[in-house]
């Protein structure tokens, strides 16, 4: 699942970037073929939902054949503070036959306040061990610090009040 969880901090932080500036982010599915190359689809539908469904149905499907496959789209999570804006991640591991479900909340660029991204929460483990989420977390990190762009803003713009 580390290798996993690293595609998808990178993926996340790719849609970080894209969201930075107030553009929703368009649904993507994102793997690593055979040789390691990192390949990227998005799905521009008619509506977000139904490209949601895209990106999750090629992640169920796996098509490709992938180890380790992720999908990033924008939505909402409920937090104690309220109704928020987030990046909904999704990492699946084949072979292990593992997902973690995460979501990355941030603050719209159109807020008064501006754009701010804060920690992310994880918030659905399907598999047969029990995870260890501060591996987890640090091998997330990891795939964020590689899309330079992405974590360059994430850092410039991390709000850990929530």
């Amino acid at each position: 699942m580390e290798q996993a969880i690293r595609l998808a901090g990178f993926f996340a932080a790719h849609g970080v970037w894209c969201v930075a500036d107030g553009e929703a982010l368009i649904p993507l599915y994102a793997y690593e073929d055979a040789q390691g190359a990192r390949k990227m689809i998005r799905y521009d539908a008619d509506s977000l939902e139904d490209g949601v469904a895209l990106a999750r149905a090629s992640l169920a499907q796996n098509d490709e054949e992938a180890a380790q496959a992720v999908v990033v789209h924008d939505g909402y999570v409920s937090l104690e503070s309220g109704r928020t804006d987030a990046l909904i991640v999704i990492a699946r591991d084949h072979a292990a036959d593992l997902t973690l479900t995460m979501a990355i909340p941030y603050r719209n660029a159109a807020h008064p306040q501006g754009f701010a991204v804060h920690r992310p929460k994880f918030l659905d483990w399907r598999g047969a061990s029990e995870p260890d989420y501060a591996l987890l977390g640090e091998q997330f990190f990891a795939g964020v610090e590689m899309h330079e762009l992405g974590d360059r803003i994430w850092q410039a713009k991390l709000d850990d009040s929530i």
